[in-house]
């Protein structure tokens, strides 16, 4: 299973890249595995706020339909418009193509509570 050093992760499996203000954020790639072959990705709009531990969009796919959770607070600044008409991105790339919204830190502290590489791959070998 690929879990990238350089990144923050939550329970809920999302991924965080965080550097200078701003993060981008998707979901793991265990996260995808488990959900099967997506089919639709509902993000929010550029401008939009959204608020560490509350859900910003949906994801479906064949098998379910699962909430994504904020790992942090802040304003998208910019979402992946690909995923619009190809949400099968996520399953091929992650942690790359994937990646589903942008956002300015409102409080890059919130970084603080996320997990790391380590202790998310601990989390996932639990499950």
């Amino acid at each position: 299973m690929n879990i990238p050093e350089q990144l923050f992760y939550t329970k809920d499996h999302e991924w965080i890249d965080a550097e200078r203000g701003h993060a981008t954020i998707g979901i793991t790639e265990w996260a995808q595995s488990e959900l099967g072959d997506i089919v639709f990705v509902e993000l929010p709009q550029v401008g939009d706020e959204i608020v560490c531990g509350e859900t910003f969009g949906t994801i479906e796919a064949v098998k379910a339909v699962s909430d994504l959770f904020a790992p942090v607070s802040g304003k998208v600044i910019e979402v992946n418009q690909e995923l619009d008409s190809d949400p099968m991105i996520v399953n091929q790339s992650p942690f790359d193509d994937g990646w589903m919204i942008k956002v300015s830190l409102n409080d890059p502290t919130e970084l603080n509570s996320l997990l790391s590489a380590e202790h998310y791959s601990d989390l996932i070998d639990e499950q």
